[in-house]
């Protein structure tokens, strides 16, 4: 395999064996061995600077921040550590373009967004290569990530022409009125580095079908994929100034900060983190902005004992481990009636003993690191604390220290109880706690429990049961039968402390649009 030239700067027996004996690790130490990349097909889709515009351009400081493998803690690459000038001069970029691009017809913007998601389609394979570069994902699922990313072009391609406004019967005698859906404006988009293209096609997509023009803060973690996409918007003749491409890592506060208080900002999505959800909303307060924030989670994940305990495990193991445990919906408190808790165990574990914990370009890798040491740091303390309160560590459980300061083994607890961290906190790592329970009635008060509530998962057989706990879990998001709930046509978003408003879905664009009333009076009768 060749290497792709980024940069000349610096830049079971029983499954319930010791951990220590349970994992096939398949690469070598890359710290200390070096390690090759795939090379991009498409050379020109690796681009190191921010795009605000229609120009490629540096930070005006001249300031660059570095990005790194975290698999390897190597330098990949570096970008432009913008600030708040930089941002305001992107904001003014996409406040110019704006005129143009809410003129146009929602097909004629459909059009174009066809164009990006055909490009996204050609480039998926180079698109995954740079996620899994910089986020470190196996590239199974990066390639993944490609395709449900494009999947919001697609979608929103479709829904830019059928924004439907209503006519409402009058009370007055006489007048007329209807309403239009009109874009709300410029809008600043915050996005964060676990899906480093798809939670930017599910922001972006919409808000251009409506008709608004955006400034996007790339994840200072993951900036390369973004760039790529930036790259794309170009190709597929997306105009000048519509799509706005910002990075920082040390300043993104100072972005957010200004993003959220200028004038010119009409809208703010963010995804991400309760508390700086809640500081957002604070700095947007003063100019009451349209926000929709998609926050934390700690997914509930219950099996009753009448499920298909085979379905269940697998439906388990997509939800908790996808990205090793770096999604907001991923399944944090696993909950499984008494009478079939062993079983479940047995067989979920035995599922994760076979998994493969590398660097993710690597033949055969199903995990791959975590996103950085901080997130090390948490899982770590999960584990600690669930072992110092009782709690049995049945697969995993550890560093891999041989891979890497970001590589953890996937872990299974058993006998878990309501009283340890995990209950209460969303681990974001690959931790998996078994909680066991007796009745509907308790397990459906257990997951309620959080402040949160994104998604949440159950399995059964028994319908009724199906509707009383579907309606019964305060979740914004409820998979039944099912571990994966993620699709462009479905709306997602969460209720509490998870946040407000819905992405993908029919009901998506409709966060970047307002209602305006239009009344005709002095219609009368036909005249003679």
């Amino acid at each position: 395999m060749k290497r792709i030239l980024l940069s000349s700067r610096p830049g079971l027996k029983s499954c319930f064996q010791p951990p220590s004996h349970r994992f096939r690790i398949v690469t070598a130490n890359y710290a200390t061995m070096g390690h090759t990349i795939p090379e991009l097909k498409d050379k020109s889709l690796f681009k190191q600077q921010a795009f605000v515009n229609g120009q490629w351009i540096d930070a005006k400081s001249g300031k660059k921040f570095e990005v790194h493998d975290p698999s390897t803690g190597k330098l990949v690459g570096t970008m432009p550590e913008m600030d708040k000038t930089d941002c305001e001069n992107a904001i003014a970029a996409a406040d110019a373009a704006l005129p143009e691009w809410r003129r146009l017809t929602g097909r004629q913007r459909g059009r174009l967004l066809h164009k990006w998601f055909d490009l996204m389609t050609e480039h998926a394979e180079d698109i995954a290569k740079l996620i899994t570069l910089e986020n470190g994902k196996p590239f199974a699922d990066a390639k993944g990530e490609a395709t449900y990313a494009a999947s919001f072009f697609e979608w929103f391609a479709e829904e830019a022409p059928r924004s439907y406004g209503d006519t409402i019967p009058a009370s007055v005698p006489g007048n007329r009125v209807y309403t239009v859906k009109e874009p709300v404006g410029v809008c600043g988009l915050i996005t964060p580095w676990n899906f480093p293209a798809a939670m930017i096609t599910r922001k972006i997509a919409p808000a251009l079908a409506a008709g608004c023009t955006i400034v996007s803060k790339s994840p200072g973690e993951t900036p390369l994929t973004a760039a790529a996409l930036a790259e794309l918007s170009v190709r597929a003749g997306i105009p000048k100034g519509v799509v706005n491409f910002i990075t920082a890592l040390e300043n993104t506060v100072e972005i957010g900060n200004t993003l959220t208080s200028s004038q010119t900002i009409r809208k703010v999505s963010f995804t991400g983190s309760t508390n700086v959800g809640k500081l957002l909303m604070k700095q947007s307060s003063d100019t009451l902005k349209k926000l929709s924030f998609e926050l934390g989670g700690n997914a509930p994940f219950i099996v009753f004992d009448d499920a298909d305990l085979e379905n269940a495990v697998n439906g388990a193991i997509a939800s908790k481990f996808r990205s090793s445990g770096q999604t907001c919906v991923c399944a944090n408190r696993i909950f499984v009636q008494e009478g079939i808790y062993d079983d479940f165990a047995q067989k979920f574990a035995a599922k994760v003993r076979d998994f493969k914990v590398g660097y993710g370009y690597d033949e055969g890798v199903t995990h791959g690191p975590l996103i950085h040491e901080r997130a090390i740091n948490k899982v770590v303390d999960h584990v600690a604390d669930a072992e110092k309160n009782g709690a049995k560590v049945v697969q995993g459980g550890k560093k891999i220290p041989e891979l890497g300061p970001t590589f953890f083994q996937p872990t299974v607890i058993t006998n878990m109880k309501p009283s340890m961290k995990i209950m209460s906190e969303e681990t974001f790592g690959p931790v998996a706690g078994l909680f066991s329970f007796k009745t509907e009635k308790e397990v459906v008060d257990m997951a309620n429990q959080a402040e949160v509530g994104l998604a949440g998962y159950f399995y059964s057989k028994d319908v009724q049961r199906c509707f009383r706990v579907a309606e019964a879990i305060e979740t914004g998001m409820i998979g039944i039968n099912t571990g994966i709930i993620s699709d462009a046509a479905a709306p997602f978003g969460g209720v509490k402390y998870s946040g407000f408003g819905r992405e993908g879905s029919k009901y998506g664009i409709e966060e970047y649009q307002i209602i305006k009333t239009v009344t005709v009076g002095g219609i009368g009768d036909l005249q003679s």
